[in-house]
């Protein structure tokens, strides 16, 4: 456990003594944690956890190498517990009409969307459209949207860097996947550069028209079920006059 603890400072980049200011441990205790020469309780392992943002899966990986039991669950999102969250962000995705929401997992695939995605899809392949979808692929293959998007390069080197973050939050091995996924898929990693406008946009050309989309990211902030940590609500409102009267219509 004290290995897996230090992995996740040293991914914080925070040193003992910043940990041991941010956290009220003394760091002749961490030290000793981290050595294995001290067993924490439960608590202070709750305690690092929490002060370092470490994922809850990882929470419970950290209790289970220390000799303790999980404390975070982890039910199928069928499960008639969490049935009510799932109602409740599917009300959400629905109240967004009549622009388009989804409601994405913690890999980017789509667990469930409203009924203004389907329009944005039109022409994309068949086997992108299977599920999971993942967006990222999705977005990027040229068989997918990539072939309809304007501004390409800047919305790419968007989903790039938003993946690479969590990947170095997580440090789980699928986000550094997907990351590479989308470099590989446009060719390298993209540069960012500055929007133009007042906001990124997602610029999608459908029929004869360009669709200039902003969007904007929820989290659940209170998960304590690991499935339900990773959802976020990905909404997309108009940025011009012209896509808010394509959606209205």
């Amino acid at each position: 456990m004290g290995a897996m603890l230090r992995e996740w400072r040293q991914r914080r980049r925070f040193s003992q003594q910043e940990l041991s200011d941010v956290s009220t441990v003394s760091t002749r205790h961490l030290s000793r944690v981290e050595t294995g020469r001290a067993h924490p309780t439960p608590e202070m392992i709750l305690h690092l956890a929490d002060t370092l943002d470490v994922p809850l899966r990882d929470r419970n990986g950290l209790l289970l190498a220390a000799g303790y039991a999980p404390r975070y669950s982890d039910r199928p999102r069928g499960d008639a517990s969490v049935a009510s969250v799932m109602a409740g962000l599917r009300s959400l995705l629905d109240a967004h009409l009549p622009y388009p929401a989804l409601l994405l997992d913690d890999d980017w695939d789509v667990v469930d969307a409203n009924a203004a995605v389907d329009a944005l899809l039109a022409g994309c392949a068949p086997e992108l459209r299977e599920p999971p979808i993942n967006v990222l692929r999705l977005t990027v293959d040229e068989q997918g949207l990539a072939q309809r998007i304007v501004n390409l390069e800047e919305w790419t080197a968007h989903l790039y860097w938003q993946v690479a973050h969590r990947a170095d939050r997580t440090g789980e091995p699928r986000h550094h996947e997907l990351a590479a996924m989308v470099a590989r898929l446009r060719g390298g990693v993209p540069r960012l550069s500055p929007s133009t406008g007042p906001v990124l946009t997602m610029d999608l050309r459908v029929d004869d028209t360009v669709l200039r989309m902003f969007s904007t990211t929820a989290r659940l902030t209170t998960a304590s079920d690991v499935a339900l940590e990773g959802l976020h609500l990905e909404t997309f409102l108009p940025a011009d006059e012209t896509t808010r009267a394509y959606f209205t219509a």
